[in-house]
């Protein structure tokens, strides 16, 4: 069985939502790292405190042989020759996992245990010429011994160095298998506190990315209905969501309150401004008597009065849409008679070709006829103003699968990439200084998506620079439903 199977479904399952920079990604990472490092020490030192333990053990033993042999030489010595007694006390002392064995002065081997003698795995350790005072471990020919090497005096008389090797090497291995066992089962506690760790943090953050789910999807019309509500959450999550919920009431009094001054500004200023405009143009009418300055200056007065008045309209035609109080006159709309319609209407261009390509099929949609002509005129107007004079508008009509598309094409100055995607916000210009040369206002655009979208249309934009603009609008085709005819029962 795999052990990291179960991980790697763990890693799979969070993969496709893996961020590294997400809270839930650094509180896993955070609490394993720390959980890793406390297990990895707590064994380390299990391990250190187990080696110690088994080491030391062993030492003890060596070290009461060492301090008893020179006692057993001397017993035995009283009995028989010093050299015989040395062999004895060896004799005595061995067994399978305990070597002796001692050198005289001159570095010759006088006494040592049996298996030595015997030629065994032991005589290994005879040639080995690094044999600490102290007991240490040391790996000789594949085995693990305990070795230490101290002086032999018996009598008053040195007899060289007492050698003494012990083999641990049954009590390692099984040391050092605990070890592994002890090392996998930390690798496979780490795994699966890992996986509750994830599991955990996912889950404790899941109230938090349902705030952010129901934020992401909260209109400005929708800031005064717009609540939180969260029930099994932790109280620091409830406090926050409460917070958000009385932001968004904030924000739908400050909303509502600037809809509603831009509404009344825009409509008790119109009617003032209407009259101003409409003085004007009776005055330079009727004026036969005013000097070419006045009559300039009469002009540009007029001039800027009408551009304010459509700024206003504009204006209250966006505060009624965010209200809701634009209404729509739906109803079957016949395309190509409507783009007949506007034909004539951009007679007004005098000096600009503007071709439109009518297809000989009728393509219906739903919608306000009033409206579409609003929205082909703008974009008609937005692209004479932002196109050379010699250059041709074109408005193209046709049907795209279930969905009819007006495209309105100029060969312009084009739109930059980075402001492709900002044209239909409110007052913005690609170019400011030369908006204000040709009139606009920065709404136009904004009104046009207003009303497509009203009318259950998209609108989008392709363009190039220096090569001009593609505005498209998409509406969804009409279709008649059938009529339902009951045949009579004849009866026979």
């Amino acid at each position: 069985m795999n052990l990291l199977s179960p991980f790697s479904r763990v890693i799979r399952h969070f993969k496709p939502n893996l961020d590294p920079t997400s809270l839930g990604v650094r509180l896993t990472v955070g609490i394993a790292a720390v959980s890793l490092i406390g297990l990895t020490g707590v064994v380390t030192w299990i391990s250190w405190r187990m080696q110690k333990i088994l080491i030391v053990t062993h030492k003890q033993n060596i070290n009461y042989i060492v301090g008893r042999f020179p006692n057993d030489v001397k017993i035995y010595s009283d009995m028989v020759s010093l050299e015989t007694g040395v062999q004895k006390a060896i004799d005595n002392l061995t067994n399978n996992n305990t070597l002796l064995w001692v050198e005289n002065p001159q570095g010759e081997i006088i006494a040592q245990s049996t298996p030595l003698k015997m030629g065994m795995e032991g005589t290994h350790l005879v040639s080995l010429t690094r044999i600490p005072p102290q007991p240490e471990l040391q790996l000789a020919n594949g085995r693990y011994w305990l070795m230490c090497a101290t002086p032999l005096i018996v009598k008053g008389t040195n007899l060289g160095q007492f050698y003494m090797a012990q083999d641990i090497t049954n009590d390692q291995i099984m040391f050092l298998s605990l070890i592994r066992s002890l090392g996998v089962a930390s690798l496979i506690a780490i795994i699966f506190m890992t996986m509750a760790i994830a599991w955990y943090v996912k889950r404790s953050l899941l109230p938090l990315k349902r705030i952010s789910q129901i934020t992401a999807n909260i209109s400005a019309d929708q800031l005064g209905e717009a609540h939180i509500r969260l029930e099994k959450a932790p109280s620091e999550v409830k406090e926050l969501a409460q917070t958000f919920d009385q932001m968004l009431l904030r924000l739908s009094d400050a909303w509502e309150h600037q809809r509603q001054l831009v509404s009344n500004v825009s409509h008790e200023l119109r009617t003032p401004l209407t009259v101003v405009s409409g003085y004007l143009q009776s005055t330079l009418r009727r004026g036969s008597n005013l000097s070419d300055i006045q009559r300039e200056a009469l002009e540009i007065a007029a001039s800027e009065a009408d551009r304010t008045t459509q700024l206003l309209q504009d204006l209250l035609d966006l505060a009624r849409a965010d209200s809701g109080r634009m209404h729509f006159h739906l109803e079957p709309v016949v395309l190509n008679d409507l783009l007949e319609e506007v034909r004539g209407m951009t007679r007004q261009y005098s000096d600009r070709t503007i071709n439109f390509e009518i297809p000989s099929i009728s393509l219906t949609v739903k919608g306000d006829s009033n409206r579409l002509k609003q929205i082909l005129l703008n974009l008609i107007d937005n692209g004479v103003k932002y196109s050379d004079p010699n250059s041709v508008i074109t408005v193209k009509l046709y049907q795209d699968h279930k969905t009819v598309k007006l495209q309105v094409c100029d060969r312009g100055r084009g739109i930059p990439l980075s402001d492709q995607g900002r044209i239909f916000e409110r007052f913005y210009r690609v170019d400011e200084a030369r908006s204000r040369t040709t009139g606009g206002t920065g709404l136009g655009l904004s009104i046009v998506k207003t009303l497509v979208e009203g009318m259950g249309g998209t609108i989008g934009v392709t363009s190039q620079v220096g090569k001009g603009s593609t505005f498209t609008v998409t509406l969804p085709m009409f279709h008649r439903q059938p009529l339902e005819i009951s045949s009579p029962l004849i009866s026979l």
